[in-house]
């Protein structure tokens, strides 16, 4: 039962962005269904549960997928097609994605334009965008393509933008990860190269160096590995915001 629940999500999840086009729906697929963040998120109850739903801003979305799992997650629980062992998902208010590659932008609207009242794209750059009030905030594998300044000041305005105990879910590449941390940035930039966007210089630090200074920002902050089943050296940071 768990095992088809999970295959159904993914199923729903993928099936918008075959509107999109078949590269959008084959990415949706491989993404989705063999990158561990989503299930993850989902299976080990990281994002807030709010009475009328929760606010998430997706910094970096790309095509939307995250909009997208989510979405189809509320749904299918609300059929009662759900693995067994997963907490029930947050309820969705709404998810606003930023993304600075207009192409992306345009097939998550084109996937999800059924569900625009409910998920929103904006292009736009994270260093200069406005961060609307959150409840949630995810930035997944993004955060390293701005220099060590331009990281500090998103993860202040995030901070500012959260709500009392809200939750920022940030994955990072850790520097001292050895040769899965090269493996990781040499996949990274395949799949930068594949998806058409220009290569970039990275800025990565030790996850006890993002641990110290996001600490400093005002959150507490758990490492979690989010590499499973992959050669990567991909860690969650799990950031709550204090309660003021």
């Amino acid at each position: 039962m768990t095992i088809n629940a999970i295959q159904n999500l993914l199923t729903a999840a993928c099936a918008p962005y075959q509107q999109a086009g078949r590269f959008a729906w084959h990415f949706a697929q491989g993404k989705l269904g063999r990158d561990p963040v989503f299930k993850g998120m989902l299976a080990r109850n990281l994002l807030p549960h709010r009475d009328g739903g929760i606010r998430v801003l997706d910094i970096g979305c790309g095509q939307g997928l995250l909009s997208s799992w989510l979405l189809s997650a509320q749904a299918q629980h609300a059929k009662g097609e759900w693995p067994a062992n997963w907490p029930a998902p947050p309820a969705i208010a709404h998810v606003h994605g930023i993304e600075l590659m207009p192409r992306d932008v345009d097939r998550a609207r084109a996937a999800l334009h059924k569900d625009s009242t409910r998920a929103t794209f904006e292009v736009g750059n994270m260093c200069t965008a406005n961060f609307p009030p959150s409840d949630a905030v995810v930035i997944l594998d993004v955060l390293h393509y701005v220099d060590f300044p331009a990281q500090d000041d998103v993860l202040r305005r995030v901070h500012a933008c959260l709500t009392d105990d809200g939750v920022l879910l940030l994955r990072v590449g850790d520097a001292a990860g050895g040769l899965p941390f090269k493996i990781s940035n040499w996949v990274d930039n395949v799949v930068t190269s594949i998806r058409g966007h220009k290569t970039l210089p990275t800025f990565c630090r030790s996850i006890a160096d993002w641990q110290r200074d996001i600490t400093a920002l005002g959150f507490s902050v758990q490492a979690m590995p989010m590499h499973e089943g992959t050669p990567f050296a991909n860690i969650l940071l799990v950031c709550h915001k204090a309660k003021t």
